[in-house]
C-alpha cells in the first residue's frame, strides 16, 4: 500500500489543506493499492498564487535556460521509466506492451518539446513591425487517467518551453504516476513556483483552476462534457483554452484493401489502450459487397486480441480503469443489442476464466446503423461497430456524420485515392495505412472533439500571444 499525503507547491512537498482520502484500486484485482489525500480549492489557490509569483522571472528566461531546465527534467523522468511502468500496470492495468510504451512516452515528449523550443522563432518581422511571441501567463493543465504521466509531461514541457508557469491538476485515479513525475520534477530543480501539482477532484480543484482569474490558459484532455464546463467557467477572464476531447473515430477499409493486413490494423486501432483512448477507431466502415468477408476476417483476427491480466504477454486488452467505467461499457453492450445490432463477437460480462477485475470481452457489433447510440456516442472501452457503405462518397458521408472529429484511419492499396478521401474527412488527423504518431504534427480535434492543437510548433503557439511593435 502506498500512501500519498503531499502535493507540490512553490518548489516543495506540502500537506494539502484538503482532507478527503481517496483509495486507489488495482483494476485487474479490485484490491486497494494505496491512498491519496486530495487537494481542495484552497490548495488550488495557493498553487495559482505561487505560479503567478514565479511567472515574471520565468517568462524572461532565455531559450538556452529553458532548454537546460527541460533537459534536466527529461533526464530525471527517463531515469524513472521502470517505476512508471510498474505504476501504470498497478493503477491502470495496461498490458505489458502498452505499459512499456506509456512509461517511455513521458520522457519522449519532453525531448520533443526541447527540439521544438531549440528551433522556435519567438520574434519575426511583419512589414515594418516586429512581432514578438510572449508567454500568455499561468497555465492550468488538467490531465486524464488513461495516460496520465504522458499528458502531464507533454502539457508541462510545452508550457515551460513557451515561458509559462503552471498549475497541474492530474487525475486522482493515477496518483502513483503523478507522484513519480513530481519527484522527477523536484529533482530537476526548476525555480520554486514555476510548476505546482495539486491532485484533486475535477469538480473541486479542477473547477477552481478553470474559473480563477489568475489562470490565463487552460489545457484540458478529457470528456467533451467536462470540456464544455471548462469553457463556460473560463469565460470570466477570457482564458485561452486548448481542449482535446472525445472521439468516435472512423476506420475506412476500402474495396482494394488487403484484408489480411487491414482487418488486424483496424482492430488494433479500435482496441488501442484497451479501448480507453479518445482516438480509438471504434467505427469500422467496410464496402457493402465485402461485408460478409470482412465479418469472417474480424472473427478470425479476434483470436489475437485477448482480454486478460496485464502481466500476461498474450494480453492485448487490459481491464477498464474502474468499476464505474466497466459498468458504463456493459451498459453500452446491452444498449447495442436493444438497438437491434448483431453481436459478431463478445458481449456482456467478463471473459471466461476472469471472475475478478474490470475486464471486458472484446466486442464487435455488425448490422449497425450510424443513427444507433453505439455508433454515435463515445463508449471508451473495447466495443467496435462494423458498418457497411455503398461507395466512397457514402463512406465519407458516414464518417463525417458524427458530433466528433478527432482522428480517422484509411486502409487501402491506392494511395492517391486514400489521400483524396483524407482531404474530405472532417477531423484533425487522418492516418493512411499506418498507426504511427508524428510528434511534429499538430494533434487535436474538430467539432466536439476539441479546440486548438497540441504537439510541435502548433502546441507552443497555444501558450503564446503575438505582440506587434512598430517604431516611427
Amino acid at each position: 500500500m502506498q500512501h500519498i499525503d503531499k502535493i507540490y507547491i512553490n518548489g516543495g512537498f506540502v500537506t494539502p489543506h484538503g482532507t478527503e482520502i481517496f483509495h486507489t484500486i488495482n483494476p485487474a484485482t479490485e484490491e486497494a493499492i494505496g491512498t491519496v489525500r486530495l487537494a481542495d480549492e484552497i490548495d488550488a489557490r495557493r498553487a495559482i498564487a505561487a505560479a503567478k509569483a514565479a511567472f515574471p522571472a520565468w517568462s524572461q528566461t532565455s531559450t538556452a535556460e529553458r532548454v537546460a531546465a527541460l533537459t534536466r527534467l527529461h533526464h530525471a523522468v527517463a531515469a524513472r521509466e521502470s517505476q512508471l511502468m510498474a505504476a501504470i500496470i498497478a493503477e491502470y492495468g495496461a498490458p505489458i506492451a502498452r505499459s512499456r510504451w506509456m512509461a517511455r512516452y513521458p520522457a519522449e515528449v519532453i525531448a520533443q518539446a526541447i527540439d521544438t523550443l531549440a528551433s522556435f522563432a519567438f520574434e519575426e518581422p511583419a512589414g515594418a513591425a516586429r512581432v514578438s511571441l510572449c508567454p500568455v501567463g499561468v497555465a492550468g493543465l488538467i490531465t486524464p487517467w488513461n495516460s496520465n504521466a504522458g499528458f502531464i509531461c507533454n502539457k508541462l514541457a510545452t508550457a515551460l518551453a513557451a515561458g509559462c508557469s503552471a498549475v497541474i491538476k492530474p487525475s486522482e485515479l493515477s496518483a502513483q504516476q503523478t507522484q513519480i513525475v513530481t519527484e522527477a520534477l523536484h529533482e530537476a530543480g526548476l525555480p520554486p513556483g514555476v510548476v505546482n501539482i495539486v491532485t484533486g477532484r475535477g469538480e473541486v480543484a479542477g473547477a477552481e483552476i478553470s474559473r480563477h482569474p489568475d489562470i490565463a490558459k487552460i489545457s484540458f484532455t478529457g470528456s467533451t462534457a467536462v470540456g464544455k464546463d471548462i469553457v463556460a467557467a473560463s469565460a470570466g477572464n477570457l482564458k485561452r483554452v486548448t481542449l482535446e476531447l472525445g472521439g468516435k473515430s472512423p476506420t475506412l477499409i476500402l474495396d482494394d484493401a488487403d484484408l489480411d493486413l487491414a482487418i488486424p490494423m483496424a482492430l488494433t486501432a479500435g482496441f488501442m489502450n484497451s479501448g480507453q483512448a479518445c482516438i480509438a477507431g471504434t467505427r469500422i466502415l467496410v464496402p457493402q459487397h465485402r461485408l460478409k468477408v470482412c465479418e469472417a476476417a474480424v472473427v478470425q483476427a479476434l483470436a489475437h486480441f485477448r482480454s486478460g491480466r496485464p502481466g500476461d504477454p498474450e494480453t492485448a486488452i487490459g481491464p477498464m480503469v474502474s468499476r464505474k467505467q466497466w459498468q458504463r461499457v456493459q451498459n453500452y453492450i446491452r444498449l447495442g443489442v436493444q438497438e437491434g445490432a448483431t453481436l459478431l463477437a463478445g458481449g456482456e460480462g467478463r471473459p471466461a476464466g476472469l471472475d475478478k477485475g474490470w475486464f471486458v470481452k472484446p466486442t464487435v457489433f455488425t448490422g449497425v446503423d450510424n443513427a444507433m447510440r453505439i455508433a454515435r456516442e463515445e463508449i471508451f472501452g473495447p466495443v467496435l461497430t462494423l458498418m457497411a457503405y455503398r461507395d466512397d462518397a457514402d463512406a465519407v458521408a458516414i464518417a463525417n456524420d458524427s458530433d466528433y472529429g478527432l482522428s480517422a484511419l484509411i486502409l487501402g492499396h491506392d494511395r492517391r485515392r486514400a489521400q483524396a478521401l483524407a482531404r474530405q474527412i472532417e477531423c484533425g488527423r487522418v492516418l493512411i495505412n499506418t498507426l504511427d504518431h508524428e510528434p511534429q504534427a499538430p494533434f487535436g480535434g474538430m467539432k466536439q472533439s476539441g479546440l486548438g492543437r497540441e504537439m510541435g510548433k502548433w502546441g507552443m503557439l497555444a501558450y503564446l500571444e503575438p505582440k506587434a511593435v512598430l517604431a516611427g
